[in-house]
């Protein structure tokens, strides 16, 4: 059993836990996840790692409480224990030595960027971020960045923080300016990472995306995270989750994406039902 050890409300659908998980902090790098088990019957859930601390051999994880399972997690409260938390799993993200590299977030995907800009900060690497959010509250991080990047900007759709517009116009102003840029690493939801590799393809810029949004068994085996790149079929949990954003293809990944709508509709009404059967709030 793995004690959760800390426990914190990022906004009305976030949530941060720091849970005590020995031989996983021990091992995990950058763009590694865990899976992780609520109670004997529980669903497998697939969650990048945040943040490690190898002394105090805990790892941070950051979810959104969207289905019946991130649910029952969120119920849990320091001193609980989670059933299991298996790890590391994934490829390392590969952090090369460069000048300047430039991230970007949407929403829980500052996340998984988190670990990966400050090794490379930590590497000598100039670093800068782009953090975008629907509003205030749903910008996840800003401070902890602005410890290692060199630049922390901030970017909302009502321009209730920082500046109002989407994260790939701050990239693009980036690039317009002319300051040279080694590599984009964006990471958020599926549309947004398409938008960013829109801006960078035409400047044949290095772009590193995570595909970790669209994983559900973590193994492979249920083929759900199935994506081609570079016209090859690659699985997203074994063979990634980074991948070489421009050898993508995500018109092909959102059409998947979109297949099952409905039947993700009626599984999300069918888990508030349980939910209040079990005397458990949305």
């Amino acid at each position: 059993m793995y004690k959760i050890v800390k426990k914190e409300r990022l906004n009305d659908v976030v949530e941060l836990m720091e849970v005590h998980a020995p031989m996983v902090a021990r091992k995990c790098e950058p763009g590694q996840f865990i899976i992780l088990r609520v109670g004997e019957d529980g669903e497998r859930i697939p969650l990048t790692i945040a943040d490690y601390d190898r002394e105090a051999e805990t790892i941070t994880i950051i979810y959104q409480i969207v289905g019946f399972s991130t649910r029952q997690l969120a119920k849990l409260n320091e001193g609980d224990e989670i059933t299991d938390f298996v790890g590391p799993l994934g490829v390392p993200t590969e952090l090369h030595k460069s000048n300047h590299v430039v991230g970007i977030a949407g929403g829980v995907g500052s996340a998984p960027l988190y670990p990966q800009l400050k090794k490379l900060a930590e590497m000598g690497v100039d670093v800068d971020v782009i953090i975008g959010g629907r509003e205030a509250q749903y910008v996840l991080w800003a401070d902890k960045f602005k410890a290692f990047c060199k630049n922390v900007y901030v970017m909302t759709d009502d321009g209730s923080l920082g500046e109002k517009g989407f994260g790939t116009v701050k990239l693009q102003e980036l690039i317009d300016r002319g300051n040279p840029i080694d590599e984009v690493i964006a990471i958020g939801p599926v549309p947004m990472m398409k938008a960013v590799v829109g801006v960078t393809k035409p400047h044949n810029l290095k772009t590193m995306v995570s595909l970790n949004p669209i994983m559900i068994d973590g193994t492979g085996m249920c083929g759900c995270c199935r994506v081609t790149v570079d016209g090859k079929i690659k699985f997203a949990c074994v063979d990634g989750p980074d991948f070489d954003g421009l050898s993508v293809d995500f018109d092909e990944l959102m059409a998947r994406q979109r297949m099952f709508k409905e039947e993700e509709h009626q599984v999300d009404v069918n888990a508030d039902r349980i939910c209040n059967l079990m005397g458990g709030a949305k």
